[in-house]
């Protein structure tokens, strides 16, 4: 096919049992299996620092209100940043609101201008982003249609929603309105050929190894740093 989607992986590749998501060594595996990038959570601690990590909980520690060495196995945002910035196309999702600034020094700070997006379920974080930097690439994610009703309103440069969400006249009318379109999680290859062929800008898996096979020969990244 020519014009493919970006192939993401989710979380890394998160479908693999060999190796903990939202972690190098799951970044990397999606790498290696051929994937232009990943999508990764962020949240916020309570000494105000952005660690690498899905739930609002870790092992019964609270991210909202533990210190970073608390938690001392999550990888911190600039360390995922410094590694892999520049080379892959990274997904960053927000998932609380207060980490909007430090984030955008951190992108200045390692000169990120492009392959990236910083996205959220979060409206409010979006709009926070483009008040504080008019060049940073934002995405809203949705996973209700109710959330999907206002994307047109929200100055962002992705819409990212489930795949439930996706419809042909969906990916036509984000196109139309200058964005572009990435869909989460998909996981079976007939999904993942429909929307390609509909013209989805990404396409975010858990199966990365699935989604490489579907659209192409899975060759290991030769863009990404492996050292630490």
């Amino acid at each position: 096919m020519s014009d493919l989607p970006l192939l993401l992986g989710h979380r890394g590749a998160r479908a693999s049992t060999s190796v903990a998501e939202n972690t190098p060594a799951s970044f990397d595996l999606a790498l290696e299996h051929g994937c232009d990038g990943f999508e990764f959570d962020v949240r916020l601690t309570g000494d105000r620092r952005g660690l690498v990590c899905h739930d609002p909980k870790v092992d019964r520690i609270s991210v909202a209100k533990a210190t970073a060495s608390q938690l001392l196995d999550l990888p911190c945002v600039e360390d995922v940043l410094q590694r892999y910035g520049g080379r892959v196309f990274l997904d960053i999702e927000l998932k609380v609101r207060g980490l909007e600034s430090k984030l955008l020094h951190s992108l200045r700070e390692h000169r990120m201008e492009e392959d990236y997006v910083v996205s959220s379920f979060l409206p409010a974080v979006v709009v926070e982003l483009k008040i504080r930097s008019a060049r940073v690439q934002t995405g809203i994610i949705c996973d209700k249609p109710r959330q999907l009703v206002g994307w047109c309103e929200l100055n962002v440069e992705y819409v990212i929603p489930h795949f439930s969400l996706v419809t042909r006249k969906l990916v036509q009318d984000v196109h139309s309105s200058g964005k572009k379109l990435l869909t989460w999680t998909v996981n079976d290859r007939k999904a993942m050929q429909r929307f390609a062929d509909w013209g989805v800008d990404g396409i975010i898996s858990d199966e990365t190894e699935l989604l490489v096979q579907t659209f192409r020969e899975p060759t290991k990244s030769p863009r990404v740093r492996t050292e630490a």
